[in-house]
């Protein structure tokens, strides 16, 4: 069974409602046809049902068994309208500016039916940029407690590969961060750990990943990683991690025998930490299009509730699978706060 049939299954298992309020594109409306009948999440639609009823009836779609929500004629909307005001009043929110944002800007509303308890999760992003996401999940939800900040990875899997967990990754940050320090790589590096630990159920073994292999350059940029390395090791002393590494001395135990024979780390990694966006967004997308890799992403980590986001040249298949995903998130994270109380 492929990463993404295993996620659906345990998607399946305890079902999570997510919001797509995307309802605009046809991708959405492909996707919660698909998501319904394979009966992977609770799905809420936002916007008019009717019409939404008859653009999936003309195109021979089933999703009458989607939960539809159109926010002017919402009975909640005023309890919505009062809590993102508290959450925004410092920045002048006004009732009359929130009722407008929530009503016309469907991407607020589903970060508010999440915070609100009415979703478990917000899938967006087929036709908005991931600043447009990224801005109205932390405006709504902010982060999650105890997390720095938040950052994006990309879940590969790579076909016939020994790698990492049986050619399974997680490359971070490939799609946030731009130029992360030492303490934020430190803390990306925590953040993906438990991602890799909730999706992929098997251990974290962590490379903080450079040019340089354990001193074999010098250069700012090493001592960066060098610096992350060791505050990850101080702050998060649970995780299997080290560094700093080249990919290579990373994930292949030959080439860390010779380059890396004191780590424990090097030669078996399976999250990947990049010293900046441009290493590994491109390294990303080497793997995905030269190793014919499957590639699953941006996935957001930090906010206090999952929120993610797609590529705006996504299609309806990965709609679905970034919902199974998002749905997995969402029964971590209700079992994260049932076992804090």
């Amino acid at each position: 069974m492929g990463f993404i049939e295993s996620i659906k299954e345990r998607a399946k298992y305890k079902k999570m409602k997510i919001v797509l309020p995307e309802t605009n594109d046809m991708r959405t409306i492909i996707a919660a046809h698909k998501i319904l009948k394979e009966n992977i999440a609770d799905i809420v639609l936002v916007g008019d049902r009717e019409r939404l009823l008859s653009n999936a009836e003309s195109n021979r779609l089933h999703i009458e068994d989607a939960h539809f929500v159109y926010p002017t004629q919402f009975d909640r909307l005023d309890e919505y309208i009062d809590k993102f005001v508290e959450i925004r009043y410092k920045k002048g929110l006004t009732p009359e500016r929130a009722r407008e944002i929530l009503t016309s800007n469907f991407l607020y509303f589903g970060c508010m039916m999440v915070k609100m308890g009415d979703a478990d999760g917000m899938v967006a992003g087929a036709c908005h940029s991931s600043a447009d996401v990224l801005r109205a999940s932390l405006q709504v939800l902010k982060t999650k407690p105890g997390t720095k900040l938040v950052s994006a990875f990309f879940l590969m899997c790579v076909p016939e590969c020994s790698y990492g967990a049986n050619g399974t990754f997680i490359f971070a940050d490939a799609g946030l961060n731009q130029n992360p320090d030492p303490e934020e790589l430190a803390a990306i590096a925590a953040s993906s750990a438990q991602s890799f630990s909730t999706l992929i159920q098997k251990e974290p073994i962590v490379a903080m990943i450079s040019h340089s292999t354990l001193g074999s350059a010098s250069h700012p940029d090493v001592d960066k990683v060098v610096e992350a390395t060791r505050i990850c090791k101080e702050q998060y002393p649970f995780l299997k991690v080290d560094g700093e590494f080249q990919v290579d001395a990373a994930i292949d135990s030959e080439v860390a025998r010779l380059k890396a024979p004191d780590s424990e780390i090097a030669g078996r990694a399976n999250v990947l930490i990049f010293p900046d966006l441009d290493c590994g967004n491109n390294g990303y997308k080497l793997v995905q299009r030269l190793a014919k890799a499957e590639a699953y992403g941006p996935i957001t980590q930090g906010l206090a509730a999952p929120v993610n986001d797609l590529s705006r040249g996504c299609v309806a298949n990965d709609i679905v699978g970034v919902v199974a995903i998002t749905a997995v998130q969402a029964q971590q994270a209700k079992y994260d706060i049932q076992h804090k109380n």
